[in-house]
This record gives structure tokens, sequence and C-alpha cells, in this order.
């Protein structure tokens, strides 16, 4: 008799396992204060579904309370609650109206799907406009009409209120601890070289510069002259990128470099962060990589110690934002003519507009809970909806064990206020753990303040798993099986758009009539999409076969194209410490192989093997690019 065997599946087990993350201990004590304080204050004006709903608006503002900077905490907390606001408002006023509801819901989760894909901020803003707008026509809520939105937004404002309090104090410390941070992954990048961690530290440092760039970028004036700190965390978040250039010459080199070297990309990073004067003890170079690595780190430390940054000689090598009025016709531009987003907009409606009819022909008690779940589950950048579906139905099952204790053993009135100080703090703190633990700790609390609302007790909770469960169900037929893009990974056409791109990135770190600049921002955005397409893999191995083999299958040539962005680069670096530049003809051949290479990519559903003669002379500072070019069309699919 054959052994049965109980090992869950691969896909399964990165569901369920907790991310490591660091613990945010002052978001973590302000989600406290600010979700126990209104309860607190309706309780004492003898009013508690007033503090409830205030401590609803506070729950979406600890939800978007991830930014470090103080500047970009503004627009993640403040201009979601507005949305939010007119989202609560119009559900509010349609409250009661049977068909006519289900078609404002549905209207409205249109626009708020075709809105989430702009931007991180946009997204948490379409959520919020959703979320409310199906909660205010779900509910009865107290008091006149504008009551309810004035309530929750100025619960979440409470939110935004803590969040700033320290920035007169510390203003510009988030900024300049990321472009230290970012010194500091370099550092251990340059360790790791001719190791065989060197992969995972560079995508740490392709991470942290994208971080750094993303948070001085976001905060940054229509003129340098305005911000001179801000014009030096630039200049010395730039001068960092020729060190990065040149840690894939000494990979490829195949040797160590001395300890000297990441101790002194060290020093740098803690000179950034004190402001202190960097002083570099640096080995004799003794090979054009070895020049490279102390061209690059004397530079940085030059400019690391330079007290003011001229903004007229400023080398921007990314170029100045454009104006708010401009992204935002670019933006609106974009949703109203891309495909993706009204592909995204109308799978969304659909889902809802199901509910909701659902709900409005079969007698679900306190229905509004089903397109709650349809709205969480369905986030186009949340991950795989099959993995939140999952997710959503362990955690709200986790999530009903607490509520259950607290329901049945908590009398209402003014322990809810200890209550909610103890339950608060764990949606930050278990948020970047995964959906099903933000997804367990939320809903105790939500079910807490419904009770407040409307007194059901322990009744509400088998209806809040069937809810659950009717979302979740409905998400994944909807909003999952029936749309054949589902089942095929995104990873192959994103992969097959990197590489075309590499192809002329190719072409333009060899042509003469290039500008640097725009080579360097070339570079950059190739590796930001690189470490996309990782995300986006990761995110891919969570689904179930077929897509989730398929995927893994994938990742080999993920790893090889990297390789060939690193080969580039070194041999750029090389050329530019004194080896002989490659001829045309070289680089218009490996740059051909490149495209076909992605052409391929875009016509196969799977991968297979292509054999690739890619000749020219071994002593070429190309041969080590053909080498990988080579490599990266020998993948093939496994068996």
């Amino acid at each position: 008799m054959s052994r049965i065997d109980l090992t869950p599946p691969d896909w399964l087990v990165r569901n369920l396992r907790p991310q490591q993350a660091p613990v945010n201990r002052s978001a973590v004590a302000r989600a406290a204060i600010a979700m126990a304080l209104p309860v607190a204050v309706g309780l004492l004006c003898d009013q508690p579904a007033y503090g409830a709903l205030a401590s609803m608006g506070a729950l979406s503002g600890v939800i978007g309370d991830t930014a470090d900077a103080y500047r970009m905490r503004i627009l993640n907390i403040a201009i979601p609650q507005l949305f939010g606001a007119l989202g609560v408002t119009l559900g509010s006023l349609v409250y009661g109206e049977g068909w006519l509801a289900v078609a404002a819901v549905t209207g409205v989760a249109l626009v708020s799907g075709m809105i989430s894909t702009i931007g991180a901020v946009a997204s948490v803003s379409g959520l919020l406009l959703l979320l409310n707008s199906v909660v205010g026509a779900g509910l009865p809520m107290p008091g006149e009409w504008w009551l309810a939105p004035v309530l929750m937004t100025g619960g979440g404002l409470l939110v935004l209120a803590l969040a700033l309090l320290a920035w007169p104090l510390r203003s510009g410390v988030p900024e300049r601890a990321a472009v230290a941070g970012t010194y500091r992954t370099v550092a251990a990048l340059m360790a790791a070289c001719g190791r065989e961690r060197y992969d995972e530290a560079r995508h740490a440092v392709t991470q942290s510069l994208n971080q750094s760039y993303d948070l001085i970028l976001a905060r940054r004036a229509r003129h340098h002259g305005r911000s001179p700190e801000l014009t030096r965390l630039l200049a010395q978040l730039n001068a960092i990128t020729p060190v990065v250039e040149a840690a894939p010459a000494a990979q490829l080199g195949g040797t160590r470099l001395p300890d000297e070297i990441p101790e002194a990309v060290r020093h740098l990073a803690r000179a950034v962060e004190t402001g202190s004067t960097p002083e570099l003890r640096l080995p004799p170079p003794t090979s054009e990589t070895a020049r490279a690595v102390d061209h690059a780190l004397r530079h940085a430390a030059e400019v690391v110690a330079a007290p003011d940054i001229d903004p007229q000689g400023f080398d921007d090598r990314l170029g100045r934002p454009a104006a708010l009025r401009i992204r935002a016709a670019r933006a609106a531009r974009n949703v109203a003519l891309s495909a993706a987003s009204w592909r995204y907009g109308l799978r969304l409606a659909l889902c809802i507009g199901l509910a909701q009819a659902l709900v409005s022909l079969i007698p679900v008690p306190r229905s509004y809970w089903v397109a709650l779940t349809i709205t969480f589950v369905l986030k186009p950048d949340f991950g795989s909806v099959f993995s939140r579906a999952l997710l959503r139905a362990l955690g709200t099952v986790a999530g009903l064990v607490v509520a259950a204790a607290v329901l049945s053993e908590v009398p209402r009135g003014w322990w809810d206020v200890p209550v909610m100080l103890l339950l608060a703090p764990l949606i930050p703190f278990l948020t970047p753990r995964g959906y099903g633990y933000q997804t367990a700790a939320i809903t105790p609390v939500i079910l807490l303040l419904s009770d407040v609302l409307n007194h059901q007790g322990t009744a509400l909770l088998m209806p809040r798993l069937l809810d659950s469960l009717i979302g979740c169900g409905i998400a994944l037929v909807a909003g999952y099986l029936l749309w054949p893009e589902s089942w095929h990974t995104r990873v192959g056409d994103r992969l097959a758009d990197a590489v075309a791109d590499t192809a002329r990135y190719v072409e333009a770190a060899f042509g003469a009539d290039v500008d640097p600049s725009a080579r360097a921002r070339m570079r950059r955005r190739l590796y930001r999409d690189l470490s996309v397409i990782r995300t986006e893999f990761q995110r891919a191995l969570t689904e179930p076969p077929p897509m989730g083999r398929r995927a893994a299958a994938w990742w080999p040539l993920v790893v090889a194209v990297e390789r060939i962005v690193d080969a580039t680069t070194a041999a750029r670096v090389r050329v530019r410490h004194g080896a002989e530049p490659p001829s045309p003809a070289e680089v218009a051949q490996v740059a051909l192989q490149l495209r076909q290479l992605a052409d391929g990519l875009r016509e196969a559903e799977e991968l297979y093997a292509v054999r690739t003669d890619l000749p020219g002379p071994a002593d070429s500072v190309l041969e080590p690019l053909r080498q990988e070019v080579a490599a990266a069309r020998a993948v093939a699919q496994p068996t």
C-alpha cells in the first residue's frame, strides 16, 4: 500500500509563509491612539456611533500610513481620505434605493478600478472610494448626510496629524536615512563581488535605489534652488551610481575586491547620515576594473564631502519631474486610453455588480461585506487574485475567532477602548507579513466597530464568514477564471519588453552621440523594470498549477537577462577606463540577437532552446556579453 504524501504544495507554502519585515513602532503607536481615541470621545459624548465612524476613518488612515518621508505621508493619507469621503457620500445617498444603489455602486467600481492603475496613491484612493461607497450603500448612517463623511475624514486626518507631529524636529531625516541605506546596500554589493551571493546583493541594491529615488523625487520642488538639501541628496544618490556600475565589471572578473572597498562605502554611508567629512583609505588600483572602482569611490567622496551643491552645475541624470498639472493630465489621458485600465475597471465592476445584484435578490444580513471582500481581493497591485481569495478566507476565519472572544466576553461600553488599544496596533504590525495576516488583524476591529453601530453581538460572526466566502467565490469565478489572462503568466510579455530595451541599451552604451544622462536613465529604467519582473515572478509562483509551474520555467531567463544588462554595463565601464571599444558590427550583432530573443518570447507560450552562434574577437570587451546572450538563448523549458 503506497504512502499518502501529506506535504503541502509549494504554492500553498509560499502563500502561507509570513514575509520578513521590520516593525514600524511609530506606526503601531499611532494606530493604537488614532483608533482608540475616537471611540473614547464618542463614549464621553454619549454618541458611541459617531466614535465608531471616526474610528473607521482612522482605520483607512492606518492602512495608508506606510511612508517614511513626511511629505509622502500627506499624500498617502490625506488624498485617499478625500476619495473616501466622496465614496461614503455617494453610497449614503443611494442607501435603500434598490437597483439604483446597485447601478451606482457598480459605476463607482468601474471608476475605482480604472484610477487604481495610475499609481500607489491613486490605488489606495480608488480602494477607499469603492469601500466607503459600499459601506454607505449598505449601512444606515447616523445623522445628516454630511455627518458620516466628516466623521470618517476626521478619523483619517487624526492619523495624519499624529504622523506629522515630529516633522519640525526630523525634517529631512527619512530622506537622509534612505540615501545612507542605499550606500550600505552598495557596500554589501561590493563585498559580494566574486561570491555566490552577488545576484541577491545586486537585487537589494536595485530595490534600495528605486525606493530612495522615489522618496527623493516625490518631494522634489520644481526648481532645485528652493531646496538645497534635496539637491544635495540627489547628488549623493547619483554619485553612488558609478560605483554600482563598476560592480558588474568586478563580478565578471571573478576576483574579490579588497576589504577596504566595501569599508570605504560604509564610511561614505555614515558621512551621508551624519554630515561628516569622509576620509577614504583605498588600495592602489592595478587593473581597469580597479581603476573604475577607485575613480567612482573618490568621486562619491567628493560629492558627499561638498558642503553645498550648485543647482546650476548639478548633473541631473534623471531630469526634473513634470509639473503637477502636466502629470495629472498625462495620468488622466493614460487611464482613459489604456486597455489595461479599462479591462481591470470592467472586471471589478462586473464582480461588484454581481455581488450587489445577488444580495438584492437573496436576503443576506449586512450584505455590504460581500462587496468589501471583492474589493480587497481584486486589487491589481496587491498580488495574485487566487492567492488573495485563499488568504482572505483563511484570514477571516482567524479574525472571527478573535472577534468571537471579544464580542462574547467583553461588554460594550468603556471596555471597547482598551480592547481597541490592543487590537488596532496589530494592523500595522501584521500587514507587512502578508495579506492573510492583515485580514486576520482587520476583521475583529471592523466587527467590533460594526457592533457598536448595530448591536448584533456574536450574531455578526457567521454571516461575515458566509459573506466572505461568497465574495471570494465571485472574485475567483467572475474576476479570475472567466478572464483568459488569469491563466497566463505576465512575466513573458514584460520580459520580452525588457529584452528589447536591453538591445537599445547595448546600442546606446557604445554609441558616440548618446547623451550620458540619457544612457544613465536608460540603465536605471532597465534595472527597475527587471525588479518589477522579479516581483511579478514571485506573485506568479503563488498561483496553483499550471500558472505557477509556467512562471517557474521563466526564472532562469529572468536571471540571464539581468546578467546581460550587467555584462553591458561592465563592458561600458572597461571602455571608459582604457579598454579597446567594440566595433559597430559587434554591437549590431549582439543587439540583433537580443531583438530576435524578444520577438521569440512574445510568440512562444513555453521556452525552448535556440542554438546561437555569436562569433567575435576573443579579447573584445563584448566577449562576456556575447556569452551571456548565448546562454540566455539556450534556456530551455524544463520537462
